[in-house]
């Protein structure tokens, strides 16, 4: 069965291979679990979608690992604006109390279907980024300008949705997702960004 189609019926499967209605909910019951089966309420059971991959041993972009299994990545810009810094920022970017950064939060796609939510916080030297909104990959972009994002601290965690986040990646609020924060340097290993991202765990997936 292809990725997306519906599995037929208990009944059906049970007539196809002569097996008992026990056999076939034991089978799909541990497809499910391994991920390769999605039930979906009043409607049955289908065969789950690919998971982009991600490695996180490297620095690699959205737009790359989708582009990487042969997928069209989109990036939709929400918001773009400056925010007083916080107690984090100041920590882990350096910017100074008194100082500002620039927050970009993006909805990535693929194939149309959104994926993620990712809120960015650069310090100030990266002014630039607010120009023009970056609608393909962000490091890409950089590294037009000569910023290399080389290296990455990873924090990976469960997290639900809230209703702005539902909104975008059109999941109930309350659903579970995988929620990653980022501290990712520079060719110089200086801070170059802080970023969270809200991911559908049923579209993605890491390596690590």
């Amino acid at each position: 069965y292809p990725a997306g189609g519906r599995i037929p019926s208990e009944q059906v499967l049970c007539d196809t291979y002569g097996v008992s209605r026990v056999t076939v909910r034991k089978a799909m019951l541990d497809l499910v679990q391994e991920g390769l089966l999605v039930r979906r309420q009043g409607k049955g059971t289908f065969v789950a979608e690919e998971k982009i991959r991600r490695d996180l041993s490297m620095i690699t972009s959205f737009t790359d690992s989708c582009e990487a299994r042969g997928h069209h990545a989109e990036a939709r810009p929400i918001s773009c604006q400056w925010e007083e810094p916080t107690a984090e920022d100041c920590e882990k970017l350096g910017v100074a109390p008194d100082g500002r950064v620039l927050e970009l939060c993006r909805l990535r796609l693929c194939d149309g279907d959104p994926v993620m939510l990712e809120v960015n916080r650069f310090p100030e030297e990266y002014a630039f980024l607010a120009d023009e909104p970056v609608e393909g990959s962000l490091y890409e972009f950089l590294r037009a300008h000569g910023v290399i994002p080389s290296s990455a601290i990873h924090d990976i965690s469960m997290g639900h949705a809230t209703p702005f986040v539902s909104k975008h990646l059109h999941t109930e609020v309350g659903d579970a997702l995988l929620v990653l924060d980022e501290l990712v340097l520079n060719q110089h290993g200086e801070p170059l960004h802080l970023s969270r991202q809200w991911i559908r765990g049923d579209k993605y997936t890491f390596r690590i």
